[in-house]
């Protein structure tokens, strides 16, 4: 017999791996830092290591934003019809946006309410561009236009924080429609006294820019922020030319005198309080 029978091999234990959730880390789209997803949401999704601002969700913008347990929902009228042009492409509409509510638990791409920000009373209107793009159609329209009459009917303060890819193509001439309804229900409001705030985060383009985004008596954007029309690889296809650095950032336009300030996600509710305590103290 061989010697090697007589060895007791050691017996090989199995271990079982706890599965580790998808969502415990995420990596930073600049930097390439892994971050820990609990840090991450506790920093309101801004980067810790190159300050890159992450998008953010809507229940947390409002978060960040209102204070505590002061959120009162405003009720948005729904259109007439859903899909007034049976539009269909590669899917329908409809099931686009069956698709969009099951992937984001909400109903249409903005929250409008009215809450309170460091104990004044406002109304806040928030697009959610997890929702088809945060794209405009009818239902974007009566958003702005009822946070629009709400402010004003109650003299109230309006903050938009934009997050849109422009128009929702499914809806045609409706959707182009909602950048006039919009920017008359704005002059109105604007016309009553109350001021008109604008945060404009990554990204907000096409209809939306060329509407109520940049209407604002005051317009604020996040660091590193897409902002403009149409987007810089359409720009430049069309002109034949190299852009500048940064072309369409928020620095950039602020550079230009296209922006009043770009504000880091920790001093956003301070600012848009100072700003609000001048704006409605003037107006006395």
């Amino acid at each position: 017999m061989s010697w090697l029978t007589d060895l007791v091999r050691p017996k090989i234990r199995t271990t079982s791996r706890k599965e580790v959730a998808a969502n415990v880390w995420e990596k930073c789209p600049s930097c390439g830092t892994l971050l820990y997803n609990k840090d991450l949401t506790e920093n309101f999704r801004v980067c810790t290591s190159c300050n890159h601002h992450l998008r953010l969700p809507v229940s947390e913008r409002l978060a960040l934003l209102a204070d505590a347990e002061s959120i009162k929902e405003v009720d948005v009228p729904a259109p007439k019809s859903e899909d007034p042009l049976k539009f269909k492409d590669s899917k329908k509409y409809t099931d686009r946006m069956k698709a969009a509510r099951k992937k984001t638990g909400a109903d249409e791409a903005y929250r409008v309410v009215r809450a309170t920000l460091k104990g004044r009373p406002v109304v806040l209107a928030v697009m959610d561009f997890s929702f088809m793009g945060g794209s405009m159609g009818q239902a974007m329209g009566n958003a702005i236009v009822t946070a629009a009459n709400t402010a004003r009917e109650n003299q109230l303060p309006l903050i938009v924080v934009s997050a849109s890819g422009g128009a929702r193509m499914q809806e045609g001439i409706l959707s182009l429609m909602q950048m006039a309804r919009t920017t008359a229900a704005l002059v109105a409001l604007k016309e009553s006294g109350m001021p008109y705030v604008v945060l404009l985060t990554d990204p907000t383009t096409g209809g939306v820019t060329a509407s109520f985004a940049m209407q604002g008596d005051l317009l604020l954007a996040e660091p590193g922020a897409l902002i403009g029309f149409a987007g810089p690889r359409v720009i430049q296809q069309t002109i034949g030319e190299t852009l500048p650095e940064g072309f369409q950032r928020a620095e950039y336009l602020l550079e230009h005198g296209m922006l009043d300030r770009v504000v880091s996600r920790n001093e956003q509710k301070d600012v848009l309080s100072s700003y609000l305590n001048i704006f409605l103290h003037s107006k006395k």
